[in-house]
């Protein structure tokens, strides 16, 4: 072979090699480009676990406060149900809170009532608490929930005097005591300028009390005279020697009440003795549904509301107010109630779901549940819901008392086919007809 071709063919055999060797091997793992595949799973971001809180209250399933306690109970029942039902509160953090209750019968016994609260506080956990219906039972219930931390909503329960007690947690939903029939006067005087004697006959417990002495303080001050100012046991069922006292002092208007029995008992003592009237304006039982049970006896009869399903409390009314306005309509409310429990809502119904509508806002505004930032809430609360406007007194002296929601007065009167139903017949700007004056 000569040198030459020699040479050639080592050249060749080397080229070969280094080909061999540059050429990539057959790979056994993903390419390089490719990220290398998981070895462990990625961390997930935390979901804050879903909170049940409880709310705690008593209810006079039995007793004198029955009635409207029944009514108050079936609107906070409403209310929870539909929260709920809607998956609950969702805090920005995630955590989603739901509701249950937690609740016992208090009899309409004071007593029974601290004795419920301290329990509700202490071995019950409750995280919210909700007032049972009437100023004195809510009024014992209070010294409870304050000693133990608890925020509490009442509702159902108007007397003034228990948001005078340096509490810092409990809050008022209805209007004050104190303006309860001071709108009767008004409206009276609207009526008729020459009515001017008026007979008080109420209730010696602390709301009707309290109500009453405020309306006779202002209607002594607008001119009129007062020409009896009695009291008469809780419990009474035999209303005789007051209306012969009334008979006797022949006043142009009757005034005063006290809770749902009483009231309807004496209504119909006075239609029963045919006692002459022109104008006769009494607590609690008027606007109730079940008062159109006295039949005649009702007819004509004026009662203070602190709410009706014929009031204008709308998005546009919260809009001229420069307030808010927070959930349900008024119609959305009362067919809501209707398809519940078949009936139509009273104040106390209304009442009892404002309470829990309020708590709620509470708790969105906080974004928390935690005691201190739901109070802050509460205090900052500016709004308008079905049940009308919302806003509590922040200072020392009066913490809690509601300053924004206004009462409403309701007449019952007689439609097309001579049934008895419930007309607004103040204020003028919310009045759905006219008041029939005079009764007598």
């Amino acid at each position: 072979m000569s040198r030459k071709l020699s040479s050639l063919l080592s050249l060749l055999a080397i080229a070969s090699l280094l080909a061999a060797c540059a050429a990539p091997a057959t790979p056994t793992t993903a390419p390089a480009t490719q990220p290398p595949a998981a070895t462990a799973e990625e961390p997930q971001a935390t979901v804050p676990a879903p909170k049940t809180l409880v709310i705690g209250f008593t209810a006079s399933q039995t007793g004198s406060q029955n009635v409207a306690s029944t009514g108050q109970l079936k609107g906070l029942q409403l209310w929870m149900q539909q929260v709920n039902d809607a998956g609950g509160i969702k805090l920005a953090d995630g955590t989603l809170l739901t509701f249950e209750a937690k609740f016992y019968d208090d009899e309409s016994n004071k007593d029974r009532v601290q004795e419920l609260y301290t329990k509700l506080s202490t071995e019950d956990n409750a995280d919210y608490l909700i007032s049972p219906y009437s100023s004195g039972l809510a009024d014992a219930a209070a010294v409870i929930a304050e000693q133990y931390g608890k925020i509490m909503i009442t509702t159902g329960a108007a007397s003034e005097g228990t948001y005078q007690k340096g509490y810092t947690l409990v809050y008022q939903a209805y209007t004050a005591a104190g303006h309860y029939l001071t709108g009767a006067a008004d409206l009276l005087a609207s009526l008729d300028p020459s009515a001017k004697k008026i007979a008080i006959v109420h209730e010696n417990d602390k709301f009707s009390t309290d109500v009453c002495n405020a309306l006779k303080a202002y209607a002594e001050s607008q001119g009129y005279e007062v020409v009896l100012f009695e009291g008469y046991d809780t419990g009474a069922t035999d209303f005789a020697p007051f209306i012969n006292k009334i008979v006797a002092a022949a006043p142009d208007a009757i005034m005063g009440g006290g809770h749902f029995a009483d009231g309807s008992t004496f209504a119909k003592q006075l239609f029963d003795k045919g006692v002459q009237a022109k104008f006769i304006s009494l607590l609690v039982a008027p606007p109730e549904p079940k008062f159109a049970e006295l039949g005649d006896a009702a007819f004509g009869i004026v009662g203070p509301s602190q709410w009706e399903p014929l009031v204008g409390y709308s998005p546009e009314a919260a809009q001229a107010a420069g307030v808010e306005f927070y959930g349900l309509t008024v119609a959305e409310f009362v067919s809501a109630y209707k398809a519940a429990y078949d009936a139509d809502p009273s104040y106390h119904g209304a009442g009892g779901y404002a309470a829990g509508l309020i708590l709620q806002r509470a708790i969105e505004a906080a974004g928390s549940y935690e005691t201190d930032k739901v109070s802050a809430a509460l205090d900052a609360i500016d709004m308008m819901s079905f049940f009308g406007r919302t806003k509590f007194d922040t200072s020392a002296e009066n913490h809690g008392l509601q300053i924004a929601h206004d009462m409403v007065y309701v007449q019952w009167q007689t439609d097309a086919a001579g049934a008895l139903v419930k007309q607004v017949v103040w204020p003028e700007a919310g009045k759905s007809a006219d008041t029939l004056y005079p009764l007598h």
